[in-house]
């Protein structure tokens, strides 16, 4: 057997069907020293499916501070190291990044040999735009980093990515239909590649009904339409300026409830000042007891109609 060159193969696997492994990545697995794998016991199966015998290593989320020295060590005598995932393509969303930056600092190749990516994969077969687009992988748990994130993702133009668990996905169903509105067009993959792949396409709206009415099952990767050129903000007042309409409009006795719904009404056309977003805000501020009920601050977009309702 030739012996491959000293470095760090990252080296795809299957995201469900292992038919999708390469040709490459099958000689590297076979002919390096090492394997790193997320999960020795589940990469173990794949490397038996398919004749391989090789020394398995686990480098995962909670061992890289003693895993990294150990295959830097490796890597510096002359041996050959391939990391694995347990789907995909390593160091993508994964802990592999560490490893491959600190084999970089120490001068050591670090080799890819490509293949199968989910977020690839569902991109190419969205039927959305595919010429510029962002990967956002998991969206944060911690619910002010998520609104922040989500806040800004809603003016992205680019077609979107993420990954999600099922017992998440409604939520960040309406968590990206409160910041990009109902009509923003999403696919939802699920189980990319294995026997129950399916593609469900339609409006951010419609994929909440979908999803109440079939709970969600099986790993997803989202594809979510970028806001569209078109779509102008044509109201954009400063948080200091909705502040203080805000304070006003509690001091003349409206619920935070009801003076969000208001100014949510006059600013129909902004992705930025969405009703959620004006009710926590309204959750910072005391009423201005005693202001004078007049505006603070010409809204020319309120018409009679909506600032009646």
């Amino acid at each position: 057997m030739e012996r491959p060159t000293a470095g760090l193969y990252l080296v795809a696997t299957p995201i469900g069907n292992r038919e999708d492994i390469t040709l490459r990545a099958l000689r590297v697995l076979r002919e390096v020293d090492w394997v790193a794998a997320e999960d020795t016991r589940h990469s173990g199966q794949l490397l038996k499916h398919f004749q391989i015998s090789a020394r398995l290593i686990s480098y995962h989320e909670h061992n890289t501070a003693q895993r990294i020295p150990q295959i830097l060590k490796y890597l510096a005598a002359g041996q050959s190291v391939a990391l694995i995932s347990d789907a995909g393509t390593p160091a993508i969303s994964d802990p592999g990044e560490e490893l491959v930056r600190a084999c970089i600092q120490d001068g050591i190749p670090v080799i890819p040999v490509p293949g199968p990516v989910a977020a690839v994969a569902a991109l190419a077969a969205s039927g959305l735009a595919t010429g510029r687009f962002v990967f956002e992988g998991f969206l944060p748990l911690k619910a002010s980093q998520r609104q922040a994130r989500l806040q800004q993702l809603a003016q992205e133009e680019r077609t979107l990515i993420f990954y999600e668990a099922p017992h998440r996905l409604q939520q960040t169903l309406q968590d990206l239909l409160d910041h990009c509105g109902p009509e923003r067009q999403i696919v939802l993959a699920r189980e990319l590649t294995k026997l129950h792949e399916s593609f469900w396409r339609g409006s951010l709206a419609a994929a909440l009904e979908h999803c109440a009415a079939q709970p969600p099952r099986g790993e997803f990767t989202l594809v979510l339409e970028g806001r569209p050129p078109s779509e102008k903000e044509e109201i954009s007042p400063s948080e200091a300026e909705v502040r203080q309409e805000l304070a006003r409009l509690l001091a003349e006795g409206l619920s935070r409830s009801a003076a969000s719904r208001q100014l949510a009404q006059r600013f129909q056309g902004s992705l930025l000042w969405t009703r959620r977003r004006l009710y926590d805000l309204s959750l910072q501020l005391e009423p201005l007891l005693g202001s004078d009920p007049s505006p603070a601050v010409e809204l020319s977009s309120a018409t009679d109609d909506e600032t009646e309702s």
